[in-house]
């Protein structure tokens, strides 16, 4: 692929990368050390040619582990249905945050409210896939891997990693936030920056294993998969020294609210804002937080509040740091509830359920058609919408990248839900 060169500048587009969008910012902005490991860092990144149409751009993932009831997060206040289903759980008309046609948020959703009248949040009904699986583990496989039953290695944003961005960088493509790498993350070529507290992020390693890493140095004539497995060293190395002093030295007056995804999407915000030169972020709400099977009405009100003040935080420090237009997130969850609550009252395991996407470059509102509460199969709601076109949409769309079908091993449609 030929390098594209820049009316006006004189310059490959890759030098344009370096010097306009990391050159002054990083060198401006922040401590001397930390600039000079952006500097290191991307330059690592920006080795070679990748197939970035908007090099700018972020998308960050977040996952709600456990199955989000989406009944009672977009609440079909408009339907009778609802009521004869939940007589209990059910979330009043006079409680309900109207949104538009019928639907409403969860009175704790004041944040998603907020978000949504700004018209930069699309609400995507009726997400899931053919053949639902009821199984934590198996659905949210599918979920990672975009490919539902199905036996593939790597995650979808691996995958798109892998077809997007340059294979020889070494330099941070991917940044998953988190206890544990998720598979969604999982690539052939690029190695994911995976950590939780940016305080105890270290790679330094034993005295055998700092000997181990210098014997792998290549010398003549050169090793390629131990020049490799060197580059992945030395990039762990630095990564760990910028993750820590961009977090410890990032100060913000918005409040991100408690628990929840907050620590994780302020983290986000630091490297974003030490601009970081990473494309993909991944974060999700620890443990099975929303598996709401019993008593479900508090819990559910807290984690939906927790999860709506720490977004739109986040939407907010992106503003203030400047960055608001450059970053887009997608949320989900890997199925939802049951129409009809249970005798213990909470929802059990079922399967279509919302998708959120919000950025300044969402066209704000409701999307899809929302599944019918009386047309049911065993009990559950019908998909109505392939979660792979949000997916798609994602890809396509904010990202650039037209090849979705090589990414998600099939053809779906994006949603046309940016401007």
């Amino acid at each position: 692929m030929p390098v594209r060169h820049f009316t006006g500048c004189g310059c490959s587009r890759r030098d344009f990368l370096r010097k306009g969008l990391y050159g002054i910012g990083v060198t401006a902005g922040l401590p001397v050390l930390l600039s000079r490991t952006a500097t290191a860092l991307t330059a690592q990144a920006l080795r070679g040619t990748s197939m970035e149409a908007h090099p700018e751009r972020i998308l960050v993932v977040v996952e709600l582990s456990g199955g989000n009831d989406g009944l009672n997060t977009v609440v079909p206040f408009g339907d009778d249905a609802y009521y004869r289903l939940r007589p209990n759980l059910g979330i009043p008309v006079t409680k309900t945050l109207p949104i538009a046609d019928g639907f409403g948020f969860h009175p704790s959703l004041v944040g998603f409210e907020r978000l949504f009248k700004d018209g930069v949040m699309g609400v995507v009904h009726g997400c899931g896939y053919e053949n639902p699986s009821l199984s934590h583990f198996s659905s949210m496989g599918f979920w990672h891997t975009g490919v539902p039953n199905g036996g593939e290695q790597f995650g979808w944003l691996g995958r798109l990693a892998d077809g997007v961005y340059d294979h020889d960088a070494q330099g941070n493509i991917i940044v998953n936030i988190g206890t544990r790498q998720s598979p969604a993350v999982r690539a052939r070529h690029h190695q994911p920056l995976v950590f939780n507290d940016p305080r105890s992020f270290r790679r330094e390693g034993s005295e055998g294993e700092k000997q181990a890493i210098e014997g792998m140095r290549p010398a003549a004539p050169v090793n390629p998969t131990l020049e490799f497995l060197a580059a992945t060293a030395d990039n762990a190395i630095a990564s760990s020294q910028f993750v820590r002093e961009a977090a410890a030295g990032y100060r913000t007056p918005i409040d991100y609210g408690i628990g929840g995804l907050s620590p994780q999407l302020r983290r986000v915000a630091a490297l974003i804002n030490a601009e970081m030169p990473t494309r993909l972020y991944y974060v999700s709400y620890q443990g099975n937080s929303f598996d709401t099977h019993v008593h479900q009405a508090d819990p559910h009100a807290r984690l939906l509040a927790y999860t709506a003040d720490a977004v739109r935080g986040f939407v907010e420090d992106l503003k203030r740091i400047g960055r608001a237009d450059t970053v887009a997130i997608m949320m989900f969850t890997e199925f939802g509830r049951r129409v009809e609550e249970n005798a213990s009252l909470g929802t059990d395991h079922g399967t279509a359920t919302p998708m959120f996407v919000i950025g300044a470059g969402v066209r704000g509102g409701l999307y899809g058609r929302h599944p019918s509460l009386t047309d049911l199969d065993d009990g559950n709601l019908k998909m109505t919408t392939d979660f792979r076109r949000v997916y798609a949409t994602m890809i396509e769309e904010w990202l650039g990248f037209s090849d979705t079908e090589s990414i998600l091993k099939g053809s779906f449609e994006p949603l046309g839900m940016f401007s």
